[in-house]
């Protein structure tokens, strides 16, 4: 499941539905709105094999790999919000659920920084070109 922060940008929500990505919303599909971060991580174990996709930089943490989910950061411009959703689950390297389970990441223009459960140093992985569908 692609779990997205309360505070993604709506006009990037019909484009994910246009590109047949389909995920959750906190604050209207999950939890309450207004939701703090603190909440968040909990939210995420309950939810189990979520990839949680958010624009707070305040969640790039290697402490906050954990099997049960990934967290990606989205280090880009609100209007590119939904193109690096769409960008970073084609990715080779990411592509499946399980690939994505304890993953920390920051997805931004250049490529993709990211932890990884019980690896102690940051990776970097750079984007591929894909075809659009």
């Amino acid at each position: 499941m692609n779990l997205l922060d309360e505070n993604f940008p709506q006009d990037q929500l019909p484009l994910l539905k246009e590109w047949h990505v389909f995920f959750r919303l906190i604050g209207k599909d999950i939890a309450r709105f207004g939701a703090k971060d603190p909440v968040i991580i909990p939210l995420l174990h309950r939810q189990g094999g979520a990839t949680f996709f958010t624009l707070d930089w305040d969640f790039f943490e290697a402490a906050l790999c954990h099997p049960a989910y990934g967290l990606v950061w989205l280090d880009v411009r609100a209007d590119d919000a939904a193109y690096f959703v769409r960008r970073f689950l084609k990715h080779p390297r990411f592509k499946t659920q399980a690939q994505r389970m304890g993953i920390v990441a920051r997805a931004h223009h250049e490529g993709i920084d990211f932890w990884q459960r019980h690896r102690a140093a940051l990776q970097h992985a750079r984007w591929i070109r894909t075809t659009p569908q």
